[in-house]
């Protein structure tokens, strides 16, 4: 079997979200806000603390209005929530050094 080695250097989290996004399938909206999110600290990121802060970043006037993209983050398994607390997809996580993804044809 023949292999091949690709390696993509994300310079920044909105490059390695955007990276995901052929999984995904976020707009280029939802991918914004995404990685705004994930500029603050995962423990905080999806919280009202989060919101308030990412509102502000984006020029938002209402913070109430993230909710509905955390429910299409949901909905897109970016995320999903277990007792009160959002988790973000592994595959997402920015803090990750190092990904392996291995196609197999045939």
């Amino acid at each position: 079997m023949k292999r091949q080695k690709l390696t993509i250097k994300a310079t920044t989290i909105y490059k390695y979200v955007q990276l995901w996004n052929g999984i995904f399938n976020l707009t280029s909206k939802e991918l914004d806000i995404l990685s705004t999110f994930l500029e603050l600290p995962l423990e905080i990121a999806f919280t009202t603390k989060g919101k308030k802060l990412t509102a502000k970043t984006l020029n938002l006037k209402d913070f109430n209005t993230l909710n509905n993209y955390i429910k299409k983050f949901k909905d897109k398994g970016v995320i999903r929530k277990i007792d009160n607390e959002y988790i973000l997809n592994k595959l997402l996580d920015p803090t990750t050094e190092l990904v392996e993804i291995n196609f197999i044809h045939g």
